[in-house]
């Protein structure tokens, strides 16, 4: 079989396999090949075991594959920071390395982005999300069972209606019943995914909120630029990649100001200046002030605030409590 019909092959089983349904002709442009190819791979599909669902006359989907065979999506899977981390390190090989083009080629033969989201491996959650799944494509209402809330601490059942799964599956974006809000609910705090026999009744509310580098959602948006030694530079770029894009190498004197929670709990500033050292530029939108603030209070006096009041604001109170209480 020559390469080129693989590559088509496996793309096609990947677009089956997602929660999008596809015609025929949507298919086949996607390939870039004929509608009686698209039907031969189908056949080729049914008879190598995959259940194959005609949803109407000329849409198709894979709603399982075969007994004993894993989902191929939990074996070419990559979350969005391993892509990015991925690309990179493909990137920073040498022209001439024959292995380069190789390993783009092979990524592309499936994915035509390699951030495609993906069911998490652990069983228990594959089932939660499984039903999760079916009920954002049915539009129906779930309970979830025994969610456990990391702001209130209580655990309690919700019932909602589910709209759209996080980028790698780990939680799930739903309108809550209860209090009329749009939410994200991590599967690994449900209990159980219990499915309801009612439909949606809100869907013109359905709204998923952006997410920022440093793996918060929100709908405003927070400036903040921030100046950091080697230290905190690596650190941010190892716990959160995505924030690589936007930290470039500063030249330059440090502004003269404190730093910001020594002033806020009153200890003596921190002397981040070295001239044999290097120092960086953070300058990013964030969505929240929760990630990026507990990632400075966790490096202070290597991390300069020098734009963000919200975010300094943030700091000066948290600081204060921290020193209140110890």
């Amino acid at each position: 079989m020559d390469q080129p019909k693989i590559s088509r092959i496996l793309r096609l089983i990947v677009l089956l396999s997602g929660n999008r349904i596809y015609t025929v002709d949507e298919l086949a442009a996607e390939l870039q090949t004929s509608q009686r190819t698209i039907y031969r791979y189908i056949d080729t599909f049914k008879e190598a075991g995959f259940a194959v669902e005609k949803v109407d006359d000329y849409k198709y989907r894979l709603v399982s594959i075969g007994k004993g065979i894993k989902d191929l999506r939990n074996i070419v899977y990559f979350s969005p920071e391993e892509a990015f981390i991925v690309n990179r390190l493909i990137d920073s090989l040498d022209p001439s390395n024959s292995l380069k083009n190789e390993l783009k080629r092979k990524l592309s033969a499936i994915y035509d982005k390699t951030s495609i989201a993906e069911f998490t491996d652990r069983p228990s959650s594959a089932k939660k999300v499984q039903a999760l799944v079916e009920a954002i494509r049915d539009k129906i209402v779930v309970r979830l069972v025994d969610y456990s809330s990391s702001y209130s601490g209580n655990t309690k059942d919700h019932l909602v209606e589910p709209f759209e799964m996080t980028s790698n599956y780990a939680g799930v974006w739903a309108y809550d019943l209860g209090d009329g809000k749009n939410k994200r609910f991590i599967v690994l705090r449900m209990g159980d995914v219990e499915k309801t026999k009612d439909n949606w009744s809100n869907e013109l509310a359905h709204n998923s909120l952006p997410m920022d580098s440093f793996r918060f959602h929100g709908d405003k948006e927070y400036h903040v630029v921030l100046r950091m030694n080697n230290l905190a530079k690596n650190l941010m770029v190892e716990e959160f990649p995505l924030t690589e894009k936007d930290i470039y190498e500063q030249d330059g004197i440090l502004m003269e100001q404190m730093m910001v929670l020594g002033d806020a709990i009153e200890l003596p500033p921190h002397d981040m200046e070295n001239e044999d050292e290097q120092f960086w530029i953070y300058d990013g939108i964030v969505r929240g002030l929760d990630g990026i603030g507990r990632f400075v209070l966790g490096l202070e006096g290597n991390i300069e605030v020098m734009e963000g009041d919200e975010l300094i604001e943030y700091l000066k109170r948290h600081a204060a409590h921290i020193a209140d209480t110890y």
